[in-house]
């Protein structure tokens, strides 16, 4: 899992793709982070609704991170969609937990699951994370979509890297016991 969330827990404002509350501070060093990911990843991982707004977002931009966005093979799990077009998409109607298991078991690199609050729950509950990737940005939204808190239960974690950054935001490495 990555994601970049608020100090108050939440990934997203009150309304979609509510992201400007961090824009500001994603700069070359968090830049430079999220190339080595994306570098080291064998493919993304998205649900519906983190799909949907990075294929309009990534499709259309350009630079290096736009051109790993889209040359990385991606898998998006809904239940609504008919087809996925974004380049390098593959779409799963089926149960979440059989096929992600069958993702990981394929590749050497890594998988990332990128937002995706509701498919995240239900990856946490079948205990299917290695490790949690957090960027803790500081602001404090009050409200907005929780990453966390989705009936996932209690998991416990262990802390592999706490990263500050010059522009105060903190990279948090967890994996879970």
């Amino acid at each position: 899992m990555w994601n970049l969330i608020s100090l108050d827990g939440f990934f997203e404002g009150t309304e979609p793709w509510s992201l400007d509350w961090f824009q500001g501070l994603f700069d070359d060093e968090l830049e430079e982070h999220s190339l080595e990911q994306l570098h080291s990843a064998d493919a993304l991982v998205f649900g519906r609704a983190t799909y949907e707004g990075m294929a309009a977002y990534w499709s259309s931009t350009t630079g290096e991170i736009a051109d790993l966005m889209n040359r990385l093979p991606k898998v998006v799990f809904s239940r609504t969609l008919d087809r996925a077009e974004w380049q390098n998409t593959s779409l799963v109607k089926g149960d979440v937990a059989p096929e992600a298991r069958r993702l990981k078991s394929l590749g050497k690199g890594q998988l990332f699951v990128f937002g995706s609050a509701d498919l995240s729950a239900t990856l946490m509950r079948e205990r299917l994370f290695d490790e949690y990737r957090l960027c803790i940005v500081p602001v404090v939204l009050g409200n907005g979509k929780p990453l966390f808190g989705r009936n996932t239960g209690r998991l416990n974690l262990k802390l592999l890297e706490a990263r500050p950054l010059s522009s105060g935001c903190v990279i948090l490495r967890y994996e879970p016991l």
